[in-house]
């Protein structure tokens, strides 16, 4: 039985090895690529691949936005999350939103392989390392308001600009802002965003 995959990666020379590596396995074919987030959910309706590999950062939407979305629609489809930024908040986020598999892209083509073959199987895939990490570090401590306020934080928005984005008071933000800057051991609002986001938390 062939494989089918569906390829979602936005840098063209990583995903044209990416396909030429999983082309030499015999039981593996690329039925599709595409180079955007928002793109995946059409293309996989299209296609009816077996498996997703998605890239976590991508234009459009994220990979873990466009597993949801493959989970929700197409639950058929085993999403498996590739990813440079090896992030337990990372992979965590992915296990809720439902992906089968987690992987790191410097993994080597066989271990990538193997992993589309369990999933395949049924099985999760996760890799060691980060999976290690993400039990060491735990949930977010984030509530998710309070998130929503350091996203919106990140490129150095002022208060204001915070609670008009978000439809809430400045004194809310401000506690908001507070509380978080306190959970990440972070000294300004723009700290606190980038130990999130470095966590995966955001």
């Amino acid at each position: 039985m062939t494989i089918r995959v569906l390829l979602a990666e936005d840098q063209a020379l990583v995903r044209g090895a990416l396909r030429a590596l999983l082309d030499l396995e015999e039981d593996i074919e690329v039925v599709a690529e595409v180079g955007r987030g928002d793109e995946v959910l059409e293309a996989a309706r299209g296609c009816r691949p077996d498996v997703a590999l998605l890239d976590i950062e991508m234009p459009g939407q994220d990979g873990l936005e466009a597993a949801r979305e493959l989970a929700a629609e197409l639950p058929e489809v085993r999403a498996v999350v590739l990813t440079t930024f090896g992030r337990p908040g990372f992979l965590r986020r992915a296990m809720e939103v439902g992906a089968a598999g987690f992987l790191v892209k410097d993994s080597p083509v066989a271990e990538l392989a193997r992993g589309i073959r369990a999933v395949m199987a049924g099985e999760r895939v996760i890799d060691r390392d980060l999976a290690a990490a993400a039990l060491a570090i735990g949930a977010t401590p984030l509530s998710g308001r309070e998130a929503d306020v350091l996203r919106a934080a990140a490129d150095g928005a002022t208060v204001a600009d915070i609670a008009g984005r978000l439809y809430l008071s400045e004194g809310t933000v401000r506690n908001y802002l507070s509380s978080a800057i306190g959970k990440t051991g972070a000294r300004t609002r723009v700290e606190a965003a980038r130990v999130a986001e470095e966590k995966g938390w955001l």
